[in-house]
């Protein structure tokens, strides 16, 4: 999969001139977009059949800052998939030095459900999108 590059625009920082620690998430959301869309799955056919997939939980270490103009690398993988949950991790890397430096290590934790908010059982109803996931995930 390519990774996903992000610039930190300035309204993007706080006073500190530091990218504010709510955007991380937003730049996680962009990257996990890109990543489903690079499968073949971009969350506009997924939602014209029906199945949403909202966000239960988030993680994340913020390990070192970025500021206006950065350049950021997001590294999304499947790290868990077991039907029902879908766990995503992501690595964020500041370009542009002699070295990527490590921003942030995240994990988000995904379901799958229909318009009425009741479980969508992928392997039934999407054994495609099913099988894919699977293959990705991480064998623990």
């Amino acid at each position: 999969m390519k990774p996903y590059i992000h610039r930190v625009h300035y309204y993007e920082t706080d006073r500190m001139g530091v990218t504010h620690h709510s955007n991380y998430i937003r730049m996680m959301e962009e990257a996990r977009v890109d990543y489903m869309a690079q499968l073949g799955w971009p969350y506009a056919r997924m939602e014209a059949s029906g199945v949403l997939s909202p966000v239960t939980a988030l993680n994340v270490k913020y390990i070192a800052p970025t500021t206006f103009d950065d350049q950021v690398q997001i590294n999304v993988r499947v790290k868990a998939f077991n039907g029902v949950t879908l766990v995503m991790a992501y690595e964020m890397l500041r370009l542009g030095g002699e070295a990527p430096v490590t921003v942030l290590t995240g994990e988000s934790e995904h379901v799958f459900l229909n318009g009425e908010g009741r479980f969508v059982r992928l392997k039934r109803e999407q054994p495609d999108f099913w099988q894919q996931l699977t293959e990705l995930a991480e064998k623990v």
